[in-house]
C-alpha cells in the first residue's frame, strides 16, 4: 500500500460538518468559524516507548491519541470541532491500519470532531494532533483567573494511570484486579468535555491533569500570583490503591502520577451547588480538594494529620 492510497482508504471519511468548507485532499483545510465564538488551538505529541508502549493495541493508541488533545478542549471549556494528524508510520500494514482509524473516527464521532487533515511519512511510531475547539466569545477557563478564597476541585480519581505505569515498570505490583481497573483508565482516559462546558458561567481557572496533580495545579498558581493549600486524604482515588500502596507510593501516584486527563479547577464558595451540579449534569464526580490562598505561586499539600507533604517529584517532565 502507497501513502496516498492508505489516506483515501482510511482516513477521508464523508464529510458531515457543514463548517467544513475544504476537508481532507488539498493542501489545506478550510473551515468557517460561526459568529459570536471563539476558537482554541492545541497540540499533542506522542512517541513510542516515551507516551506509549510498542505492543500497545492499535485501537488503544488510536483513542488515546486523539482524547488527550479532547481533553484540553474540555479544560478551556470549549466544545472540539476539527483535528488534524500527524504520524509517523514504520509500515503500512493494513490490519493494524485498519483497527487504529476505526477506534480514531469512533472516539471523533463521539465527540463532534472531524478529521481535517495532517501528514504522513514513514519513521518509528509518533503521532502528533492539532485539535480546534470553540466556545462563547470571551469565556475561556483560563490559568490566569484564580482567585484568593476559590475552593479548588478535581473531576474523578486520580492516580490510577500511574499505578498501572508503576505496575508495568515493576516499581511495586498490584492484584490482577486492581491493576486492570487502572490498565483501563490508562489506555482510554475519558475528555471531561461535557463537565468543562458546564463549568463555564461561574468556574475561574481549569487545567487538565496530563503531568500530575502537583504540577498542573502549579501552572494555575503561577499563571494567577496566588497560591493553593489542598488536603492530600481529600483527592479521590480508587479506594484499593489506598489499600495495598503506602503513602509514599500512593502520594506519588495520585499527587503526582500524571496521565489522569482529569480536570482541576477554581471556582468561589459561593458555587459550591453549582459545581456540584454541574457534575451531576455532565455524569462526572466532582471534589473539593482545598482552596486559593494568597501568595505568589506556591502549592502547600497537608496530610490528614495536618502535615506538610513532600513529594520527590511533582510531576511528569519530558526533559528531566
Amino acid at each position: 500500500m502507497k501513502e496516498f492510497d492508505f489516506i483515501r482508504r482510511y482516513l477521508y471519511r464523508a464529510q458531515t460538518d457543514a463548517d467544513v468548507l475544504l476537508g481532507i485532499g488539498d493542501d489545506a483545510a478550510v473551515v468557517r468559524p460561526r459568529a459570536g465564538y471563539d476558537l482554541c488551538f492545541s497540540s499533542d505529541m506522542l512517541l513510542k516507548n516515551r507516551h506509549f508502549f510498542e505492543n500497545v493495541a492499535p485501537a488503544d493508541l488510536a483513542y488515546k491519541v486523539l482524547a488527550v488533545n479532547i481533553s484540553d478542549m474540555a479544560a478551556m471549556g470549549a466544545a472540539p470541532r476539527w483535528a488534524l494528524l500527524s504520524a509517523g508510520l514504520p509500515q503500512l500494514q493494513e490490519s493494524w491500519l485498519a483497527e487504529f482509524c476505526d477506534s480514531l473516527f469512533a472516539l471523533a464521532r463521539r465527540f463532534g470532531v472531524t478529521l481535517i487533515g495532517g501528514d504522513t511519512t514513514k519513521g518509528d511510531l509518533a503521532f502528533n494532533v492539532t485539535i480546534v475547539g470553540e466556545l462563547p466569545q470571551g469565556r475561556a477557563l483560563r490559568r490566569d483567573a484564580a482567585q484568593i478564597g476559590d475552593d479548588v476541585w478535581v473531576s474523578g480519581r486520580l492516580g490510577l494511570a500511574a499505578a498501572a505505569l508503576h505496575h508495568h515498570w515493576q516499581t511495586f505490583a498490584l492484584p490482577d484486579s486492581v491493576f486492570d481497573l487502572c490498565e483501563r483508565v490508562r489506555l482510554r482516559p475519558e475528555p471531561r468535555v461535557a463537565l468543562g462546558q458546564a463549568l463555564l458561567p461561574f468556574a475561574r481557572a481549569a487545567q487538565d491533569i496530563s503531568d500530575g496533580l502537583a504540577q498542573d495545579l502549579g501552572h494555575i498558581l503561577q499563571a494567577s500570583g496566588v497560591d493553593a493549600e489542598i488536603f492530600a486524604e481529600e483527592v479521590p482515588t480508587l479506594p484499593q490503591l489506598r489499600d495495598n500502596l503506602d503513602k509514599t507510593a500512593l502520594y506519588g501516584c495520585v499527587l503526582a502520577g500524571g496521565d489522569d486527563y482529569e480536570l482541576v479547577f477554581t471556582a468561589p464558595q459561593s458555587c459550591r451547588a453549582a459545581v456540584l451540579e454541574a457534575g451531576r449534569a455532565s455524569g462526572t464526580p466532582v471534589t473539593r480538594i482545598g482552596r486559593i490562598t494568597e501568595g505568589c505561586g506556591r502549592l502547600n499539600i497537608s496530610d490528614a494529620a495536618g502535615r506538610p507533604v513532600v513529594l520527590a517529584s511533582l510531576g511528569f517532565d519530558h526533559f528531566e
